[in-house]
């Protein structure tokens, strides 16, 4: 069996979110989030569910950080609730809030943990949406006022500060077809607060180095390959659409380039909400570019009758998401055509499988683990300047607009009393992080066991 080692620096660490695992949204002075009204709003959310609860991390966060520790992590992407620090959005800050997070910062760094921080995983405080949301650009100064905060307080400790979590998604789903907060289904609001997520961005940056100069600050994309469901011009038209849309259209200004020409969708729709001076603010230098890949999108036209992908059906996740670890490397390999050397991390890669009778074991996600950090070491072998790696996630959590459902734990949670189990995966990503070392063979490469 042949073992593959990777970089005795390597960062090695699970990640979670705010939203999705403190609950405690009602205590020591949290304001609300879009989060919080969307959840609460019928029909947004699968079941009803919300993150009021969540995994209880708020309560909980030491035992969670001596699982990490325990497993053999050494470190920690976590994200803060804005409303958490600031309940408005803007103004008098929180101090209990952001008590909170030195609270973890230290526990962290108490057990060897290298704290990574996302400032942005979609939770914006309900007062700034209601003033315009993202679509405004006073949400972006907002951030930066923000940023500044937080990197004020914790950037002394903490080792790396990611602005802005999966701004596609938040412009996206948010505003364009409003299956998450807030909910608002408009191509202007969409364009709009794309731009606006990556000058908030920038805004950040500035803020982040003003207060924590020794922090290293960037920020966090979701990509993937879009694929054409077929050879039909009118579906590589689209998928080079969205090509665009996911990856082109938050990677290329980050490096200087312009937007690409907008899709099909906001063809029509104007980009008023860029003015002179952004575009340079935006491609400011990053330290690192961190890198969130699932799975591959197949892609097929609006004017041609559905198709499925001719062949073997792919395999696929619990929620019906490919299995392609192959796009990890295509997705790193096209990145580093925009940034050279700049270091990159994945910082988050995962599945959601159902449970079976022993909601422990899931050689399916252990095998899904173990074929993406297969192609992980051969980016590096390739040269990319890959710095670590993140597991989404450490816990089974509020999964979005899907509610309870999907579990996409290393951990298993029992909601109902708040236990914690340690999947089989959690044990395959502890050894692997201890040791620095991925053992391969042609069974583990080859496909997912049957469970």
């Amino acid at each position: 069996m042949e073992i593959r080692t990777f970089p005795g620096d390597f960062a090695w660490g699970a990640a979670t979110a705010s939203y999705q695992v403190e609950g405690a949204v009602r205590e020591d002075g949290r304001g609300e989030s879009i989060w919080d009204r969307f959840s609460h709003t019928s029909g947004r959310v699968r079941n009803g569910d919300t993150g009021d609860v969540a995994c209880d991390h708020y309560h909980r966060y030491r035992d969670d950080v001596a699982l990490l520790a325990t497993l053999g992590f050494n470190a920690y992407r976590f994200s803060i609730s804005w409303s958490r620090v600031l309940p408005t959005g803007t103004g008098t800050v929180n101090e209990a809030g952001l008590d909170f997070y030195d609270r973890l910062v230290d526990e962290l760094l108490a057990h060897g943990i290298a704290p990574f921080m996302t400032l942005y995983h979609w939770d914006l405080p309900q007062a700034l949406e209601d003033a315009g949301g993202w679509p405004a650009r006073a949400t972006a100064l907002a951030f930066a006022e923000y940023a500044g905060i937080v990197a004020n307080r914790l950037g002394d400790r903490v080792r790396s500060i990611a602005t802005i979590n999966e701004p596609w998604v938040a412009a996206d789903h948010g505003y364009r077809i409003g299956t998450h907060a807030p909910g608002r289904s408009d191509p202007d609001d969409a364009v709009a607060a794309a731009h606006h997520l990556l000058l908030a961005h920038a805004l950040g940056m500035q803020a982040i180095r003003a207060a924590a100069p020794a922090a290293l600050a960037g920020i966090v994309l979701n990509l993937g390959p879009m694929a054409p469901a077929s050879l039909h011009p009118l579906d590589l038209e689209a998928a080079s659409d969205a090509h665009d849309w996911l990856n082109r259209w938050y990677l290329d200004p980050l490096v200087g380039r312009e937007y690409p020409e907008l899709p099909a969708w906001a063809a029509e729709h104007a980009r008023g909400a860029v003015r002179d001076g952004d575009m340079e603010l935006i491609a400011a230098p990053l330290d690192f570019l961190g890198v969130n890949y699932y799975s591959r999108n197949w892609v097929r036209s609006s004017l041609l009758p559905p198709l499925e992908p001719a062949g073997r059906p792919p395999e696929r996740t619990g929620i019906g998401w490919e299995v392609y670890p192959a796009g990890l490397g295509e997705v790193l390999d096209f990145v580093v055509t925009r940034t050279g050397g700049l270091p990159l991390y994945i910082t988050e890669n995962g599945a959601a499988y159902p449970d079976g009778d022993d909601a422990t074991h899931d050689p399916a996600r252990v095998s899904f683990l173990h074929r993406h950090l297969a192609v992980a070491h051969q980016a590096l072998e390739r040269g990319v300047p890959l710095r670590g790696y993140f597991v989404w996630s450490l816990l089974d959590n509020f999964e979005w607009a899907q509610g309870y459902g999907p579990r996409f734990g290393i951990t298993h949670v029992n909601y109902e009393t708040q236990e914690r189990r340690v999947r089989d995966s959690g044990r395959f990503m502890g050894a692997v992080a201890r040791s620095g070392q991925l053992p391969i063979d042609d069974e583990a490469l080859a496909g997912s066991p049957s469970a």
